[in-house]
């Protein structure tokens, strides 16, 4: 039997506060943690898709330590505003709020999946495979939920 709609609606907002809260601390993890050591393996597999089985130049490493850290800022910023879409969704209870939220989504992921899979960089679109079927349900069910509540 189906969740009554009262459990399954605070249960979903509840999973979308901790994917921005995962995608805030994901975006201060890239900042932050560079070179700690922490993020070697993944820089690996980048370097890799740019460099290939050559070594990867000193410069070529800070340059890509950089822009990990330049994106983990964006992240930051992006989680932030997607934490406050989710709190105005749950709040307002207005459908819109979460499709502009699918909107953001759908125009992230298909570009950022073809960039990954333009340099090989499977992990990213897989990645983002999974953020799309862990986001979008829930999203699409709020905004299916809550359009017909003012309807």
């Amino acid at each position: 039997m189906p969740a009554p709609s009262s459990s399954l609606r605070p249960a979903l907002v509840l999973w979308l506060y901790a994917a921005a809260i995962t995608h805030i601390l994901a975006g201060l993890t890239l900042t932050w943690a560079g070179d700690s050591g922490l993020l070697d393996g993944y820089l690996q597999v980048l370097e890799l898709s740019f460099w290939g089985a050559d070594a990867v130049p000193t410069a070529g490493h800070e340059q890509q330590v950089w822009w990990l850290a330049l994106f983990g800022g964006t992240l930051q910023s992006y989680s932030l505003y997607m934490f406050a879409l989710v709190h105005l969704g749950n709040r307002l209870k207005v459908a819109a709020v979460w499709g502009w939220l699918i909107a953001g989504i759908l125009l992230w992921a298909p570009q950022d999946m073809w960039l990954s899979a333009q340099q090989q960089v499977w992990s990213h679109v897989w990645l983002d495979g999974f953020a799309l079927l862990v986001l979008l349900p829930p999203l699409f069910w709020l905004y299916r939920h809550d359009r017909q509540g003012k309807e």
